[in-house]
């Protein structure tokens, strides 16, 4: 294998698409954002008020690459004003898994 080549998912690897999901996954407000979702579909404010400490601009940017990579659906309902909620795929609830332990490892583990 090429250093700009993956022919198979191989996070190691330079080039490996993977090492895009991995990098996301690894942020924190993605695992916030999906252990919120966990919970079902939320709209941005509450998932905003939800997740103390992060901008709107951040949220938003999370949110759009959740999407981008198939983890949360975005859903606009004809409503005035405009309703949009976001929610776990399937995809998502499967990525969930991991990352719950990981929140619960950081929270039995870190010295209060």
């Amino acid at each position: 294998m090429t250093a700009s080549s993956c022919d198979r998912n191989d996070v190691y690897a330079a080039m490996c698409p993977c090492r895009d999901m991995l990098d996301l996954l690894a942020q924190r407000w993605t695992a916030l954002v999906i252990g919120t979702l966990e919970e079902g579909p939320q709209r941005f404010g509450r998932i905003r008020d939800r997740l103390e400490g992060v901008s709107p601009k951040v949220l938003t940017q999370t949110l759009r690459r959740l999407e981008d990579k198939g983890l949360l659906t975005r859903t606009v309902y004809a409503e005035v004003p405009a309703r949009v909620e976001y929610e776990l795929t399937d995809l998502g609830r499967s990525a969930a898994v991991p990352l719950r332990s990981l929140r619960t490892w950081a929270e039995e583990n870190t010295p209060v």
